[in-house]
């Protein structure tokens, strides 16, 4: 079951679920006037039971739809969500970013070639051990959170944009010490989420030990959608993660090659501290999945489409203010 939050005209967001064949949205409240129904966070926050009511309202209005989906807009499923939690997952991106990073250093010295082999040798730009002994992270700004076909405003501070693709894992429960496996079980269900980043920015700010600042947050800069697909109807596991640029495709990775797994992530987040729900928990970025393991970065007026196979199609434009 996929559900999003849409406009119709100039109306106040609303709560739909999409019909069986894609051609429509069912509005939730319309349907049936549940308290729950009124946002995003109401339905993830109620349950089981906003979540068996709605299977059911689809059900029984799956051909008679609210709206045609190409008169309405889709907005970011949860217009503020409570709390963002950015893990990276993937090793193939870290050994990726870190190759890069490596060869740059190394292009920089008189003899590049000798450079790299003797940064190789020293084990230079290698990931640290903590990253293989538990899950890390960083929490996004939730306040510059934007969805599908709307513009990311190039921040002035910055000459070096970056996309990255990710997904991300919204919780349903309420939890505290929980298990891997009672983790999973809090799970509500999935959307992508591109990680803007300004690299230039982000490079400066790193080697102060306190992670990215300014290089991530900036207003439309966290993109989340352009729904949640429910997690009874989608395996997190087995999905293709695809990037193209102006359409052409640029990468294409595999969500079963993360070395920590969802519920990895919120199980050691949840040590000492109550998880609720609402949060998202991000991916970081798939093996080929962003600018910097391809040196390829963005330019003013491109289109990124971020497709994950079960999911959606994220599709944005960045645009540099004069």
């Amino acid at each position: 079951m996929k559900l999003i939050t849409f406009t119709s005209g100039s109306s106040e967001p609303k709560l739909g679920v999409i019909n069986a064949d894609e051609t429509g949205v069912i509005d939730l409240a319309l349907s049936d006037n549940k308290p729950f129904f009124k946002t995003m966070l109401d339905m993830i926050s109620a349950g089981e039971e906003a979540l068996n009511l709605a299977k059911q309202i689809l059900e029984t209005h799956d051909q008679n739809y609210s709206h045609a989906l190409a008169d309405i807009s889709i907005k970011t499923p949860v217009l503020e969500p409570p709390q963002i939690r950015d893990f990276l997952c993937f090793e193939e991106h870290l050994l990726n970013a870190f190759a890069m990073l490596r060869k740059k250093k190394a292009d920089a010295e008189p003899d590049p070639e000798e450079a790299l082999k003797r940064f190789e040798a020293e084990g230079a730009f290698k990931p640290p051990e903590i990253w293989y002994e538990q899950p890390l992270y960083y929490k996004p700004s939730r306040f510059g959170v934007i969805g599908s076909d709307e513009d990311v405003l190039w921040p002035f501070f910055s000459e070096l944009m970056d996309y990255e693709m990710e997904f991300g894992a919204w919780i349903g429960k309420s939890g505290k010490d929980v298990t891997p496996e009672e983790a999973k079980e809090m799970i509500f269900g999935y959307s992508i989420f591109n990680d803007i980043s300004a690299r230039d920015t982000q490079a400066r700010e790193m080697p102060a030990g306190f992670g990215p600042g300014k290089g991530k947050d900036f207003e439309t800069g966290q993109i989340i959608g352009p729904c949640i697909v429910t997690a009874d109807s989608f395996d997190p596991y087995d999905t293709e993660m695809i990037v193209r640029i102006n359409g052409e495709e640029v990468s294409r990775g595999y969500s079963g090659n993360m070395y920590w797994k969802f519920e990895d992530c919120i199980s050691h987040t949840s040590r000492a501290e109550r998880l609720h729900p609402g949060e998202f928990f991000c991916s970081g970025t798939v093996g080929g999945g962003c600018g910097l393991e391809h040196d390829r970065f963005l330019s003013p007026n491109d289109i990124m489409e971020l497709e994950i196979i079960g999911i959606g199609t994220l599709r944005n434009r960045i645009v540099r203010p004069s």
